[in-house]
């Protein structure tokens, strides 16, 4: 396992994702000059904590609806993915989120993090869909997993339905994963799960992990040829100086760009560290 000094901090927050699974940083530029030849375009937003006390939560979800529309009005987006911690804690607060998120105008799918405590029934109820899923769009191939549960405690995803989905991902060219904790102390919040790396390294064709969690975190670890990426926060009481969401586009050439919006600002920064 990498060491927490090669994770990737502070770093330009415009990528491509190069065909033999390498990031290059490109400019703002470069990604609008190819505007016309995107395929498939969506958004990742994480940590809304809905509801904490001492907090604008209801302000700071308003803002990233606000702000996700608006550059959907601009730059048409298939789906956006909340990537957990929906809410803070209160399982009464699940169904006033939703109301709440189902004002994007967009689809989106969502995930569950340590802080949305609710039982699985309740969370498929609640959100018509299960707190594992799968779908394909556009030849693109998207797993979704839980890692935690009603009590909130960090748990690895299921690797019996990440194979399972995963083996029937293998006709695609590009498979996603999104899950709300990561599986290495990468960071400070992360867990240790070498089973999910092993996994993963067999499977050549997932271009990104996705995860929320880490509030003070926007940037990217390179792991084996897979780039696993963090998205900043949307709400909450912590994190980075601002709240923003990331931008994925797969293009048609094959390419695959991501950069953050902080929130209706696009970021371009040109050094790696």
């Amino acid at each position: 396992m990498a060491s927490r000094r090669d994770f990737i901090k502070n770093i330009s927050s415009a990528f491509l994702f190069t065909g033999l699974g390498g990031l290059q940083a490109v400019s703002a530029a470069t990604i609008s000059g190819n505007r016309d030849q995107v395929k498939l375009r969506f958004i990742l937003a994480s940590d809304a904590h809905y509801g904490q006390p001492n907090t604008l939560f209801d302000e700071m979800a308003d803002t990233f609806i606000q702000k996700a529309n608006a550059f959907n009005y601009q730059k048409k987006c298939n789906f956006c993915f909340l990537n957990g911690d929906l809410i803070h804690d209160e399982p009464t607060l699940m169904p006033k989120s939703k109301a709440k998120f189902d004002e994007l105008q967009m689809p989106f799918y969502v995930t569950k993090g340590n802080h949305d405590k609710v039982n699985d029934t309740t969370w498929e109820q609640i959100w018509k869909m299960p707190v594992n899923y799968y779908f394909v769009e556009k030849k693109n191939a998207f797993i979704l997993a839980t890692t935690s549960n009603e009590e909130g405690k960090y748990l690895s995803p299921d690797l019996n339905f990440l194979k399972e989905k995963l083996e029937a991902s293998r006709k695609f060219k590009n498979v996603f994963i999104v899950i709300h904790i990561p599986q290495a102390k990468w960071t400070a919040n992360g867990i240790e799960t070498p089973a999910f790396f092993e996994l993963l390294k067999n499977y050549p064709n997932i271009k990104a992990v996705f995860h929320g969690h880490e509030h003070d975190q926007d940037g990217i670890k390179n792991h084996e040829n897979i780039p696993y990426i963090f998205d900043s926060h949307i709400g909450g009481s912590w994190g980075t100086d601002y709240h923003g969401f990331r931008v994925v586009e797969v293009m048609k050439d094959g390419n695959i760009y991501t950069y953050m919006m902080n929130p209706d600002v696009e970021m371009s920064r040109d050094k790696l560290f």
